[in-house]
């Protein structure tokens, strides 16, 4: 007997696919503030959704939000949101910030509150003035021009080396899966058998059927290279 593979069993909604969002303490976002604003850091929270912990911050005009927290605060420290002022924590406008600085949480559009550089540790840097905007170095060696209104913080993202303690067992794997609400174990489709992916089979010439494959295709057949572009080995 068959069963639904991945892609059609995400589409019903079940328990297994749903993400566990009354434990996410809310998004990550510093609302954007005509004038300079300074806000006090009140706590440091955990929250399931992000691989970062959350500072708490209360502003002068009363509105209280969560940020992605950086390395090296505590409870007590003043940020700014606005200004010039280059110090940890501080979400400046990118065109107020000096070349070769490291920065995270980084506005695609100015006022979004930020998207880009999120993750426990990692951190990017101002790179040269273009014209069409300023240049940011990605964690990943990419660069991508911002808008010199896009805002940014100062700093690098808390939790470096989250990543770096070993499981030790599955069912560790099994629980951090779980809290993000991911499939765990991955398994291959090549590796399944042929009811249960259209991937799979038992034949040793080739273990799989990884072919192109309509964009019209039915969800239990549209998997692999969907409505490739191109096949075949690049020339160079």
């Amino acid at each position: 007997m068959g069963k639904n593979i991945i892609s059609q069993r995400r589409g019903r909604g079940t328990t297994s696919f749903r993400a566990p969002s009354f434990k996410f303490k809310g998004q990550s976002k510093i609302p954007a503030f005509k004038e300079p604003v300074v806000g006090l850091v009140v706590d440091l929270i955990h929250c399931p959704a992000h691989s970062a912990p959350l500072a708490v911050i209360e502003f002068e005009t009363g509105e209280v939000s969560t940020m992605v927290a950086p390395e090296k605060i505590a409870v007590g420290d003043e940020i700014t949101v606005g200004g010039t002022e280059v110090s940890l924590g501080n979400m400046l406008e990118l065109q107020n910030i000096p070349e070769g600085t490291a920065i995270f949480n980084i506005e695609s559009q100015p006022g979004d509150g930020g998207k880009f550089v999120r993750a426990s540790g990692s951190f990017a840097k101002v790179g040269p003035t273009v014209p069409t905007g300023i240049v940011v170095i990605f964690p990943s060696k990419a660069k991508k021009t911002f808008s010199v209104k896009c805002r940014a913080n100062i700093g690098v993202v808390a939790g470096g080396g989250r990543s770096e303690k070993p499981m030790l067992k599955a069912g560790n794997a099994y629980y951090k899966a779980k809290a993000r609400n991911h499939l765990w174990p991955v398994v291959s489709g090549s590796a399944m058998n042929a009811v249960a992916h259209p991937f799979g089979n038992k034949r040793t010439a080739r273990k799989s059927k990884n072919r192109p494959i309509s964009r019209n295709a039915p969800p239990g057949r549209k998997v692999g290279n969907v409505a490739a572009r191109r096949t075949g080995q690049r020339k160079r």
